[in-house]
This record gives C-alpha cells, structure tokens and sequence, in this order.
C-alpha cells in the first residue's frame, strides 16, 4: 500500500511502502479501524506472506484465505458505517492445530492422520480474537497430543524457527510461534501444559504469557477437571506485551462450568494504569537446583538480572530445596498428561475407534510408551503425582513469601536442530548428564503442576541466530502485576528490531 508523508513512521514503515510485518496485532487494527487500510488489503497481504514464505518453515498446516477475505468484506460494509470493530480490526490470526478451535475447521490433533477431523466447537481464543475483530486464517503446527516442548509430527514434520529454519521452533505451540515471528500472522493460538507456549516464545523471539488458573476458563466435558493434571492453559503468543494484555481482556471471564474459575476481568488499558509496589523484589534461579544448562544460558539470565537491577528492582539468587529429582517431576509429568489421553483413547476403542492398533506408526513411539504406562497406572501414581505438585508447590510458596517474582531460564538450551524423521525432540544429556528428552529439559513445566501466572520474555538473540527467552513467574492471580514488570521490562530491554533477521533472510525449503 503506498502512504503518504505525513503518515510516515519509521518503525512502521519501510521506503515508500507499508510493510504489515513489523506491525504488532494492536497498530494494525488501529490502522484498520482509522480507514488507513482496508480489512480485505491486510488479509491478502498476509495470505501473500503466507503463501510465500510458510514453506521455508512449516507453520501453517491448514489455511482459509476464502474464509479470511469473506470475513474481511463483512468487516469493511461494519466500518463504512461507522462502526468501531475492536482493538485487533481485520487482524488475521492463527489457531494452533491441536485441540477443536474453530467450528467447521479441520484438525489433526497434532499431526495424526487418522484423527483428522471437524471441529465441533470453538476455542476462548478463537471467540476472544473474533469478538476484537480478528479474523482466523489457518492453523498452525503442533506435535502429537501436544506432548512435547518441541513441534515435529508424522503428518507435517518440523516447524522450524524463523531465525535458523535448521532448527526448531520449540512447542508444542511452534507452528503458532514460528508464524508470528515469520510476519505471517501477527497474533497466534497457543494451548501450554507444561510450556507449550513459553517454549516455542523463547525460541522464536516472542512474548509468549501463560495465565492464572482459572483466569481464561477451561469447560471441559465430560470430566470438568480433565484440564487440571496439569494444569492446561489457553492463550495467545504475541509480538508484544500490550497485544497479550489486549487479548487477556477479552479472554479473562469468569465461567461457573470451570471448576477453577474466578470472577475477575482485566480491563485494557486500565490494567496498566496503575502503580507497581515501591521495591519490587524477584528472586533469580539458574536451575531450581534441579536443572543442567547450558553456560550460554546461565549468561542470557546475568543478562536479565542487570536489566532488572537497572530498573531499580531488587534482585537476589535465591535455592530451592525440592525433595524430588527433576528426572521425577518429569516423569511424573508426562505420566500424568496422558490420563486424560488415555481416557480419550479407551472411549474411542468401545466405540470401535482402535486408532493406536491400526494406526501406531502414525503415532510417536514416545507417546505410545507413555500412553501404555499411564494406562496401567495405579492409585499410587495419582498419589505420587500429587506429592510431586505439593511439593512444588511449597517450594515455591516458600519463595514467594519473601519476594514478588520468580527470574528463570525458560528451555535450559538452545533451540535444537530438527530431525529427519520427523520425531525431534529435546537433548537426551546436558552437560554430560541424562535429560528427559520430551519436557524434561525445560523450566516451565513445574509451573503448570501449580496454576501460577507465568511469562517467556525474550532477551538475547545468540551467535547462531537462536533466540533466547527469560520465564517470569508470579503469584497466582497476580496477572496485571507480572504484566506491569514485563512491560517495564520490554521498554528497556526492546526485542521488536530482532525480527529484521527473519524478514531480511533468504526463504529457503527445509
């Protein structure tokens, strides 16, 4: 589209053209609703870098554009008549490929052929993003089950990283992740019950914000607690950290069918309207003492712990004292996600569904070992799983009595090279020493045994072009806090210019 000089913004704009990539969710719908851009002219410039640029990646794995440009047009007759249409106007936005988001849509729960099928219902993000005047594109790439901090399935393959397309995006919300960092949508779906959001964040340079339990309701049927063990969460991966509290407004509701639900709404821009207490406090761990990671790491938190010094935050390296092994946790974890798969399983096998008989090689051999040990788990594994959450969480109540946040790494390594056979996972040893290669090499997964607020923030952007993220975490329901650090954070620490590295590389095929 070309512009003229009194609209110029160089942060906004490049030579005589306007280029939507570099736009958060929120200047472009600002855009759209001051009629300087037309809903159908975003969507077709989008679908244009999509169609451009998702082979050199692997993002999207299913796309609308007649869907996108039909709702684009609906969009334009509502704002000719004068019509505000809401903070994100005429936003394309992704859904992640996992779990049913989009009514009429196809999904694969995560790659798998032979659970292709058509959404029934849609998600709190797709309804959010609807109600703020987004419009749903297309759908992202997650792995099998969402069951792994990496995005790799048998139907799609990898989802690489926009910054090295050699390695990948992290998961299981790395196609969502990797198509926001790309500029191919400027806001994406992301489900997190162990990182899944968090993960792909830090990896592709993104805001990546994991919610209170109980803030964005979670209705699930028939088992009303099936997302609790752990603790699942839906959002959004972002650009920035206004555009995730924009989308927190419309998300936060209260739901009486969520057994964990709470009656409390934050309100844009309100939210940020107000003052962090005089001394904030954080307390900062390389590893939880339970983790390996790698130096280059350790480096990226020194980083962070300046960044926060300089804002005048107090700033102290505190220990954890967990009487469980992270070998533990992470065992307890992958067992204890698959429950509610197993169940789902069990159900379709009496209704004459054998998927995993007639179908396991289109399955991970990881998720069938999981699922076969979880489906002969026991009353003592339940049990053992929540010593395993109570333990955590005295750890880190034991913290947060004293200080007001949580600094960690997010993944204790780099972005790792992707597989060819389409099974990529995490380092299987750091440092010498055994990990568990599905989650077991991440930070983020003890925060979904316990509910709290959590946030991936980017912080350096390593010698090989990998991105690196910093968690923050907080008390629970404490939401406008965190986000009120990550702001103060963002203002000083900036990460939006990373993104010329994906833009200005050469689009390759992986």
């Amino acid at each position: 589209m070309l512009i003229t000089q009194d609209m110029r913004n160089p942060v906004l704009f490049r030579g005589d053209y306007m280029k939507l990539e570099y736009l958060s969710a929120k200047q472009l719908g600002d855009l759209v609703n001051n009629k300087i851009i037309r809903p159908l002219e975003v969507i077709k410039y989008f679908e244009n870098r999509i169609t451009e640029r998702n082979n050199s990646i692997n993002a999207f794995v299913y796309t609308r554009f007649d869907y996108a440009e039909q709702e684009a047009k609906k969009l334009e007759k509502r704002i000719d008549k004068g019509e505000y249409i809401g903070p994100f106007a005429g936003v394309p936005f992704g859904l992640k490929d996992f779990l049913p988001n989009k009514v009429g849509w196809q999904s694969s729960h995560g790659g798998v052929e032979c659970l292709l099928s058509v959404d029934k219902y849609n998600s709190v993000f797709c309804e959010s993003m609807e109600e703020a005047g987004g419009i749903a594109i297309g759908k992202t790439n997650a792995p099998a089950y969402g069951f792994r901090g990496t995005t790799d399935n048998k139907l799609y393959g990898p989802t690489s990283t926009p910054f090295n397309v050699k390695y990948n995006s992290g998961g299981s919300s790395g196609g969502s992740a990797a198509a926001v960092a790309d500029g191919l949508v400027p806001i994406a779906e992301g489900g997190d019950a162990g990182g899944s959001i968090r993960i792909p964040a830090a990896w592709c340079n993104l805001f990546g914000y994991k919610p209170s339990v109980g803030t964005v309701p979670s209705v699930c049927r028939p088992d009303a607690w099936s997302a609790t063990h752990p603790f699942c969460f839906n959002f959004g991966l972002t650009k920035t950290v206004e555009d995730a509290a924009i989308l927190l407004s419309y998300m936060s509701q209260y739901n009486p069918r969520d057994p964990f639900s709470y009656q409390n709404q934050y309100i844009y821009p309100d939210m940020f309207n107000v003052d962090l207490p005089f001394k904030v406090k954080i307390a900062v761990t390389y590893d939880f003492n339970l983790f390996e990671i790698d130096p280059e790491i350790r480096e990226s938190i020194d980083k962070a712990i300046n960044i926060f010094k300089n804002l005048g935050y107090i700033v102290d390296l505190v220990d954890f004292n967990f009487r469980h092994s992270a070998e533990e946790i992470a065992n307890s974890w992958c067992n204890s996600l698959m429950f509610d798969s197993v169940i789902e399983i069990e159900q379709d096998k009496k209704n004459g569904n054998d998927y995993l008989t007639k179908y396991s090689e289109q399955f991970p051999e990881e998720m069938l070992y999981w699922e076969e040990k979880s489906k002969h788990s026991d009353i003592w594994d339940l049990y053992n799983f929540n010593l395993v959450r109570t333990d955590i969480l005295d750890q880190f109540e034991n913290i947060l009595e004293k200080y007001d946040y949580i600094l960690s790494p997010v993944s204790c390594c780099l972005p790792v090279l992707n597989k060819e056979d389409r099974n990529t996972k995490g380092p299987e040893n750091l440092n010498g020493k055994p990990v568990e290669s599905l989650i077991g090499w991440t930070q983020t997964y003890l925060v979904n045994m316990i509910g709290y607020p959590a946030a991936s923030l980017p912080i350096e952007i390593s010698k090989n072009n990998l991105p690196i993220g910093i968690q923050l975490v907080g008390r629970k329901f404490d939401d406008q806090g965190l986000l009120l650090v990550c702001k103060d954070y963002e203002y000083v620490n900036p990460w939006k210019d990373n993104y010329e590295i994906c833009f200005n590389r050469k689009v390759d095929y992986i």
